[in-house]
Parts: C-alpha cells; structure tokens; sequence
C-alpha cells in the first residue's frame, strides 16, 4: 500500500516537474525579432491573407459550381424517367 502510494506521489512530481520550471527555454540562435528587422526584409500580412481568402472563395464557387452541374445532370434524368413512365403508363 504504501509502495504504491509513493510510486503514484513519485510519478506526479516527475510528471509536473517540467511545467514546473521557472525559466523559460532559450531563444534560437538565428531567432530576430520583428521589431529590429529593416522594413524591406519584413512580410506583411495583408497580401498573403487576401491571396488566402481569394483561393478558398474561388474553391468554394467551384465546388458550388460542381454541385449545381450534377444537380442540373439529376434533374433531367428525372423529368426523362418521368416522361417514359407516363408513356408506359399511357399504353
């Protein structure tokens, strides 16, 4: 009993004694920060999230476009089936 008590208080202690740590991680190397970068060598943002919701519009008004092709394809075949169903029907 008591064995596995020490083995679980034992466990707990080795498991939360990383989050427990006070200093944080050092910084890479090659790590700069934004702030002291010239402006020609940073990136905005602006052109690669507009370029992102572009792509996923024209993706999405595609997918819509396949939809409303097959639904189109569907709504024939019906009015075809319906109208030798009435031809049959009509003998």
């Amino acid at each position: 009993m008591v064995r596995r008590l020490l083995t679980t208080a034992l466990s707990v202690v080795l498991t939360a004694a990383p989050a427990l740590a006070l200093q944080p991680p050092p910084a890479p190397d090659g790590f700069v920060p934004i702030d002291t970068l010239p402006p020609t060598e940073q990136l905005p943002a602006g052109p690669f999230l507009v370029g992102a919701y572009v792509f996923f519009l024209l993706l999405m008004m595609f997918y819509l476009w396949t939809i409303w092709r097959r639904l189109a394809k569907v709504e024939s075949e019906m009015r075809e089936l319906e109208r030798r169903t009435e031809r049959g029907q009509a003998r």
